[in-house]
Order: structure tokens, then C-alpha cells, then sequence
């Protein structure tokens, strides 16, 4: 299950992953991001909030999850991945070749730090 929420006028999309994603917590996604993007340039900041990663449900949520990414990252201007997932570092670095965004990783306890750095962009 993905949670999510947008800050305005901040422009600040959180996102908090509780459970493997599923291809329908990319739809309500979407359309509010859409919703919010046809109102607004830009979403300042993405906060990835997440203990750990939680994977996938199955392929159609690894497909949703790149199809999300792939028609939004332009529209993004920085990412915070605040977690302590090994993994965190390998998404910072793929970040920097795959989307538009800077990618920042942050320790899961530093979500304030992050959100910091998301708002000054």
C-alpha cells in the first residue's frame, strides 16, 4: 500500500510505502499528481518516507511504478529518499542517470532534514 499526500502550494509529494506496491496505488497517484501538475509547472519535491523497501506486489506494480516515474520525473525538480534500506544508495545513483531530478539520499530518522532540503529548491 503506497500513502500519499501533496503539500500546497509547496509542491511537496510524500510518499510512504507501507506493503509491496500494487499497480492500483499507481492509479489514485497519478491522477492527483495529473490533477495538481495541471495547476502548477512543477512538483517542487518528492519525499520518499520508507523504513525499508517494500518491493512490488507483482510485475504489474513494478510496471505502474515505472510508468509513474517515467511520465512524471520531468515535472519533478528534486527527489529525498529518507530511509535506511541498503538499497538507498543504488536508487540515489540510478537516480542521477534515469530521471531529470536531483536525488538525494537521507537516514530514515532525518525526514525533517529532507524535507528541508526539498523546500529550498
Amino acid at each position: 500500500m503506497l500513502h500519499y499526500s501533496i503539500t500546497r502550494p509547496g509542491g511537496i509529494l510524500r510518499l510512504n510505502p507501507s506493503a509491496p506496491l500494487r499497480k492500483e496505488d499507481f492509479a489514485g497517484l497519478s491522477a492527483d499528481v495529473d490533477a495538481y501538475l495541471a495547476e502548477n509547472a512543477k512538483l517542487h519535491g518528492v519525499l520518499v518516507h520508507a523504513k525499508g523497501f517494500p518491493g512490488w506486489e507483482d510485475f504489474e506494480g513494478f510496471t505502474a511504478h515505472m510508468h509513474f516515474v517515467r511520465e512524471h520525473h520531468k515535472q519533478v525538480e528534486r527527489v529525498a529518499v529518507v530511509t535506511d534500506s541498503p538499497l538507498a544508495g543504488m536508487a540515489e545513483l540510478l537516480g542521477k542517470h534515469f530521471i531529470s531530478a536531483e536525488v538525494r539520499h537521507f537516514p530514515f530518522a532525518d525526514d525533517d532534514k529532507a524535507l528541508a532540503w526539498l523546500e529550498n529548491a
